[in-house]
């Protein structure tokens, strides 16, 4: 990969970054994200508000042995569950992790998020799985993440926040979105009275039908080469 669709990469992190804090989901120093690069990975230096980012020194490569530049920044602490999930999940690309209210209040509450609405099958799954707690960049909390992931595209972490994944970096932040949306909407009818949830055959036709949710009915066909004479 040439360097210019590094820095590419780089400047594109530093605007996601900025995004996810500028709508609230991840407040102050928290959060992080990484974007699949060659055999490891470019993420967010450790402890750097977004509006201060750098592209060319705060994201920082991580190999695929966990290992980093002795000089320039630090990656940020929770490297290690941004590695275990691209471990994981080959045909992932990208990681966003935060902090935003209501998926951070339902995981300080040990809740998941259950299939009261049908959205929750963006997430790949009938639910939004709630992983048991760990301190934050230990191995162990990158165990529980993956694990979490292995069936599904986004979750919970007890006492801490969520994850959500995707294919591309605009794939990550969309269900980030939608996710902190779902916890809200969650919380909110909890408040009210006992959300009533979508039976498991229900959710199975939704998750089908997200497979082609947002694509090309008909997309473009690939012309093939003329033969040489």
């Amino acid at each position: 990969m040439p360097q210019q669709r590094k820095g590419a990469i780089r400047e594109a992190i530093v605007a996601a970054a900025r995004k996810i804090q500028a709508q609230g989901l991840s407040p102050g120093r928290s959060g992080n994200i990484s974007v699949r690069w060659k055999d490891g990975m470019l993420i967010t230096a450790s402890g750097i508000p977004a509006e201060a980012m750098d592209a060319k020194t705060d994201v920082v490569f991580v190999d695929a042995s966990g290992k980093w530049a002795a000089k320039g920044k630090r990656p940020s602490s929770e490297w290690r569950f941004h590695k275990a999930i691209y471990e994981a999940r080959p045909g992932i690309g990208a990681v966003v992790h935060c902090h935003s209210r209501f998926a951070t209040a339902l995981a300080c509450a040990h809740l998941a998020i259950p299939s009261f609405h049908y959205m929750a099958a963006k997430a790949g799954g009938a639910d939004i799985p709630l992983t048991p707690y760990a301190t934050y960049g230990t191995p162990e909390l990158a165990k529980h993440a993956a694990a979490a992931l292995k069936s599904r595209n986004a979750c919970l972490l007890a006492n801490h926040g969520q994850i959500a994944i995707g294919a591309t970096l605009e794939d990550a932040l969309e269900l980030a979105e939608e996710v902190e949306v779902l916890a809200a909407q969650y919380v909110t009818a909890r408040s009210v009275g006992e959300p009533v949830l979508l039976p498991a055959d229900e959710m199975q036709r939704v998750i089908e039908k997200f497979k082609t949710y947002g694509k090309a009915a008909n997309p473009p066909k690939t012309r093939r080469a003329k033969p040489s004479t």
